[in-house]
């Protein structure tokens, strides 16, 4: 696979960006941590489902302590999304923004998880690449699964326009 050929998305670049101002630049960096620290954020876990409470400058996330380390992760970083870009409560919004509220935390897990600036340190050629990449980003292999789907078909998309464009000259 070419990662040349990869493109970002404003999502991916946001994180990215979010990411080099923390100094977060190689996969062992990731850290909730570390980031809840230097984002002004509580991070607690508590044996309820994650979530996070904003209320005037306090910044809290509750990660369900019942999960699995890769999965608390991942709640960590949904509930982070949450705090960083959007507002309101969900329970008293349309239906419609929620669910965008919520695809755009799916995403930004994704790509908060394994961020575009990192795909390099992955090896693209390992038979176990999900296996690698769980392992190097500390999440579930479904997520690394999903990720590298939307690696492959933004790969083959740029590529297949190229080739779309180049028969037309």
């Amino acid at each position: 696979m070419q990662l040349c050929h990869y493109y970002t998305t404003a999502l991916e670049d946001w994180v990215t960006n979010l990411y080099k101002r923390l100094g977060i630049f190689h996969p062992s960096h990731i850290d909730p941590s570390f980031i809840a620290r230097k984002m002004n954020i509580f991070l607690r876990e508590k044996p309820f489902p994650s979530a996070h409470q904003v209320v005037g400058r306090f910044r809290c996330i509750v990660v369900d302590s019942r999960l699995s380390k890769e999965e608390k992760r991942e709640a960590f970083f949904h509930e982070l999304c949450h705090i960083l870009r959007h507002v309101g409560v969900q329970s008293m919004m349309p239906e419609t923004f929620r669910e965008l509220q919520e695809w755009d935390a799916s995403h930004f897990t994704k790509y908060a998880a394994i961020p575009s600036h990192m795909l390099r340190f992955i090896d693209w050629n390992d038979m176990y690449i999900i296996e690698q990449m769980s392992n190097m980003f500390k999440v579930t292999p479904e997520l690394c699964e999903e990720r590298l789907t939307q690696v492959k078909n933004r790969i083959l998309i740029k590529q297949s326009k190229f080739v779309s464009a180049t028969i037309y000259l």
